[in-house]
C-alpha cells in the first residue's frame, strides 16, 4: 500500500475563547461571577469597576415609567426597589459603548452588619463555655484534667457518644486511673450549663433537664414517661401510655408540652454555623397589573474599560501588544457580563408569563412547566436555559426562590389537563393543615380528597410527596 495525499473538506464546531467565557459566566451563580471578575480586575490593568457617579437601575430610570427594554420580553423596572433589595437612579441608554468600553448597572451593597447572626455561633463554642465552668469548681488537678477529657470526647450536640468504658482504656496505664473517676467527672459536666450536656443518650438528657425543674405532678409524669415510655410517646399511643401511666387525658397533656418543651440538642446552640447569603439576581414585581422583572441592581457589576490607557492605546499605530490584549479581554468580559444578564432577565420574564397564577394565588396555582417549553419561546438551546436557572434566584412578594423552582413534573387530572407536582404538594399541606389532629388524614384519604377535586394521584403517589414536605406520617400526626 502506498503512502498518497487526500483533500477533504469537513465541518466541525470550534469554541472561541469569547464563547467559552461567556458560557462560562452564564453558568456561575452571583457569588462565583463576582469572585471571578475580581479575579479579572486584579490581572487586567484595563479594567475597572465605575464606583463613581449614581447607581443605575438596569432597564428603569428613577421615577419614570416603566419602559420596554426588549419587544419580546417587555423588561421594566419599578418605580421604587421592594422591601428585600433596593436602588434607583438615572438610566444610561449607553450601557456599552465600543469606544470608551463601559457597561453600567449598579453597585453592590458591602455593608453587611445588618444581618442578625447566632450569638454562640460568633463567640464562645461548647468546649469553650464547658471549659469556663471548670475553671470555677474546687478540684484537684488530677480530677480537673478528667474533666477537660471528657468535655472534648463530647459531640456538637452536647452528648457524649463514647462510651466511657472505652474512654477509659484509652487513658495511659501508668496514671492508674479508676473507671468510677471518670464517672465522677461525668457527673460534673452533667451538673454545667447548658442543662442536659453530658448525657449519653436522649433519655438521661431529658431526665436531667426535668430533674432540674421544680417538683409538679406533670414533672413526675414526664420523668415516669422518659424514663420508661419515650417510645410509646414517640409514636403518638396515647392509649397505651395513659393505661401504663394510669393518667387521664389532662395529666398526660401537661406531661407532653413539658417533655416537648425541653431541648434535646443542649449543645446545638454553641455550634459554629456557617451563614449563607442569596442575592437574588433579578426582583419581581407588579407593575399596572402585569408581573415583571428585571435585574436586581445589587447583582449588577458596574464595569469599565480604564479611559486614561484606552486613548493612550488609540494614539499609538502600532499599540502595545500586551496592553492591547488586555483591552480585548476587558471589552470581552463587560460584554459577556451584559449578555449574561440579558439572557437571565429574557428567561426570567419567560418563565413570570408563565407562571404569574403562581404570584397570584401561590402554589396551588402552579403550572407544569419544562425547560424545553422555555426554551422553544425564546429560541434558546435547552441547555442555555438549564445554566441559566442554575444557581439564580429570584425575589418575589412570596419569597426568594431559585429559578428552577419554577420548573415540575406535572399529574394528569380527569378533565384530560394537567396539574403540577408543586401544586399538589402545596394542596397536600393545606389539607394536612387543616385536618383533625385527633383523626388525622391518611394517605389513601388524601388521594381520595385530591381525587375528588379532579387530580387523579396513587396513594405512594402522595405517600412520596408528604415525605418531601418532611411531613411525618398519619400515627405520628395524631394529637391528644
Amino acid at each position: 500500500m502506498k503512502p498518497s495525499l487526500q483533500l477533504r473538506i469537513s465541518q466541525h464546531l470550534a469554541l472561541t475563547p469569547q464563547l467559552q467565557q461567556s458560557i462560562k459566566l452564564l453558568q456561575m451563580s452571583t457569588v462565583e461571577m463576582e469572585q471571578e471578575i475580581e479575579r479579572y480586575l486584579a490581572e487586567n490593568p484595563l479594567l475597572e469597576r465605575e464606583d463613581d457617579g449614581p447607581v443605575e437601575v438596569y432597564g428603569m430610570a428613577a421615577g419614570s415609567e416603566p419602559r420596554a427594554e426588549r419587544a419580546e420580553t417587555e423588561v421594566a423596572a419599578p418605580e421604587a426597589a421592594d422591601e428585600r433589595v433596593s436602588g434607583t437612579g438615572d438610566i444610561d441608554d449607553d450601557r456599552w459603548t465600543s469606544d470608551a468600553g463601559t457597561f453600567t448597572g449598579a453597585g453592590r451593597d458591602e455593608d453587611d452588619d445588618g444581618e442578625t447572626r447566632d450569638i454562640h455561633a460568633s463567640g464562645t463554642s461548647l468546649r469553650d463555655h464547658l471549659g469556663w465552668q471548670v475553671g470555677m469548681l474546687q478540684l484537684s488537678e488530677r480530677d480537673r484534667s478528667l474533666v477537660r477529657f471528657l468535655i472534648e470526647a463530647l459531640d456538637d450536640d452536647g452528648y457524649l457518644a463514647t462510651p466511657l468504658a472505652e474512654l477509659w482504656e484509652t487513658l495511659p496505664p501508668e496514671y492508674e486511673i479508676e473507671l468510677e473517676e471518670l464517672e465522677i467527672a461525668l457527673r460534673h459536666i452533667q451538673n454545667f450549663d447548658p442543662t442536659g450536656v453530658g448525657a449519653r443518650s436522649p433519655q438521661e438528657c431529658l431526665g436531667l433537664q426535668l430533674a432540674a425543674l421544680p417538683d409538679s405532678p406533670e414533672r413526675t409524669l414526664a420523668r415516669t414517661i422518659v424514663a420508661r415510655h419515650l417510645e410509646l410517646l414517640a409514636a403518638r399511643d396515647y392509649a397505651r401510655l395513659k393505661r401504663l401511666t394510669g393518667c387521664d387525658d389532662d395529666s398526660l397533656k401537661a406531661a407532653h408540652a413539658l417533655i416537648t418543651s425541653l431541648d434535646p440538642r443542649p449543645g446545638a446552640r454553641y455550634a459554629q454555623l456557617e451563614a449563607r447569603y442569596i442575592t437574588p439576581d433579578v426582583i419581581v414585581k407588579k407593575l399596572k397589573g402585569k408581573w415583571t422583572a428585571y435585574i436586581n441592581p445589587d447583582a449588577y457589576p458596574r464595569l469599565r474599560v480604564n479611559r486614561l490607557y484606552a486613548e493612550i492605546l488609540a494614539r499609538q499605530r502600532r499599540g502595545n501588544g500586551n496592553l492591547g490584549g488586555s483591552l480585548q479581554e476587558a471589552r470581552w468580559l463587560i460584554k459577556n457580563v451584559q449578555q449574561r444578564f440579558d439572557t437571565i432577565l429574557r428567561v426570567t420574564q419567560a418563565i413570570v408569563d408563565r407562571q404569574r397564577q403562581f404570584f397570584e394565588h401561590g402554589e396551588v396555582a402552579m403550572r407544569p412547566l419544562v425547560l424545553r417549553e422555555i426554551a422553544d419561546i425564546l429560541d434558546l438551546h435547552e441547555s442555555t436555559v438549564s445554566r441559566v436557572t442554575s444557581q439564580k434566584y429570584m425575589a418575589t412578594p412570596r419569597g426568594i426562590f431559585e429559578l428552577k423552582y419554577f420548573f415540575g413534573s406535572h399529574v394528569a387530572t380527569d378533565t384530560g389537563g394537567a396539574c403540577s407536582a408543586t401544586a399538589i404538594r402545596a394542596l397536600i399541606r393545606q389539607l394536612i393543615g387543616a385536618e383533625d389532629g385527633k383523626k388525622p388524614l391518611s394517605d389513601s384519604q388524601l388521594s381520595e380528597i385530591l381525587g375528588q377535586q379532579g387530580i387523579v394521584v396513587a396513594r405512594r403517589t402522595v405517600a412520596k410527596y408528604r415525605e418531601s414536605l418532611s411531613i411525618p406520617a398519619v400515627n405520628l400526626r395524631k394529637t391528644l
